[in-house]
């Protein structure tokens, strides 16, 4: 199988480990810039040029593409489906998780657990808006934020305020969240592949931080969880269309909620807090797709 991984950088963990686990399964793989690849579009003809050359031949493409290059990232990987690669997360689908409240319209549409939240667009809504949502503390969110950055806790309903209308004014896309108390600063992410949870971590913020991100401090640990958990994760990466996806979960007193649903999520923490070979799971469910093309 020849394998291409959409990666800016090939020394990061999760590429790295990617493309160990594609060669020792005897597979070609070959580490492409997104950013670097350049496209012709024709009538029922479509190339891909890198660095001078043309691209063929790829059987499968694993996207690792950041939010910053979210529009053309899938732009070239939207080639790649279109000359005949198989990918395990398309490029529609990676739109719809990177979109934080499509995300969970859909989500929230197939009746799934979720905090409540609430978006708008005019500063001079925002007390109606906060109003909607329910008391403080809240969660503000950039729409498109990525790893907890642009995630802020507003304790008090002004300060709430102050904040959805200076993103307001800055025409800045946002949602506002209910805070759940009660998960202490934790939640769970679960890595599902094909349908299936391979792999499951608590994450807890570090002191005196809301967020468990481990790219804000937080620290991950291995984790049981329930079947329901694992039908929700399951479910929830099937409704955005991602067959690679880590879905991460509120312990909530009303059930298990989803927080969000990661459409490239990082290999090391997991892998690290777990002992699982996530990446050779990730290569199993290429070669599970591939056979069934044959």
């Amino acid at each position: 199988m020849k394998i291409a991984i959409l990666s800016r950088n090939r020394a990061l963990y999760s590429t790295a480990r990617l493309v160990e686990a594609a060669r020792a399964r005897g597979h070609r793989v070959r580490v492409l810039d997104p950013l670097r690849c350049y496209l012709r579009i024709a009538p029922a003809c479509f190339e891909i040029h890198y660095k001078g050359r043309a691209l063929s031949g790829f059987d499968a493409v694993i996207p690792r593409i950041g939010a910053s290059i979210t529009f053309y990232g899938t732009a070239v990987l939207r080639q790649f489906e279109l000359m005949g690669a198989f990918t395990p997360n398309p490029s529609d689908a990676i739109l719809r998780a990177r979109d934080k409240f499509r995300a969970l319209q859909i989500l929230a549409g197939a009746g799934l657990g979720l905090p409540i939240s609430v978006c708008g667009d005019s500063p001079d809504d925002a007390d109606d808006l906060l109003a909607m949502l329910g008391p403080p503390p809240h969660v503000i969110k950039l729409n498109e934020g990525a790893q907890g950055s642009g995630v802020i806790l507003a304790e008090r309903r002004s300060s709430a305020r102050s904040l959805i209308e200076a993103l307001a004014a800055l025409r800045a896309n946002f949602l506002a969240q209910e805070y759940i108390a009660e998960a202490e600063g934790s939640d769970l992410r679960c890595f599902v592949v094909d349908g299936q949870v391979i792999a499951s971590m608590r994450r807890q913020a570090a002191s005196g931080e809301f967020r468990a991100n481990l790219h804000r401090g937080g620290r991950g640990f291995a984790a049981e969880v329930s079947e329901e958990e694992k039908a929700l994760a399951v479910r929830a990466a099937s409704l955005i269309g991602l067959g690679v996806a880590g879905v991460d979960i509120l312990r909530s007193r009303r059930g298990p909620l989803v927080l969000e649903v990661n459409a490239s999520p990082g290999l090391e923490g997991i892998e690290n807090a777990t002992g699982i070979d996530v990446a050779g799971s990730v290569l199993d469910f290429l070669e599970r797709a591939l056979a069934r093309r044959a």
